[in-house]
């Protein structure tokens, strides 16, 4: 039973040192600091620089074993109000 969840994202040392983008991976931790599942974002190196904000990608939630237990899709879309059928969904 979980009544609370901490999200933690992992720095990669390349992304630190020259301010590159890479996917972005995450611990999902219990109230007790322990880790329960592990996320990482899919994604395109072309998503990540040009469409950061409204980009496309995948998240891919799984346990400590390594077995998909949520998958997290958000297409890309338009973020105008000039296409407003085509907002963010996820």
């Amino acid at each position: 039973q979980l009544d609370q969840i901490i999200i933690h994202q992992q720095v990669e040392l390349l992304e630190a040192i020259l301010g590159t983008e890479t996917s972005s991976k995450y611990e999902i931790k219990n109230q007790l600091g322990q880790r329960i599942y592990f996320a990482v974002e899919e994604n395109g190196c072309f998503d990540r620089k040009l469409c950061s904000p409204v980009r496309s990608f995948t998240i891919r939630i799984a346990d400590n074993m390594g077995r998909e237990v949520i998958r997290v899709i958000r297409p890309l879309r338009c973020n105008s109000c000039w296409f407003p059928c085509f907002l963010q969904e996820v």
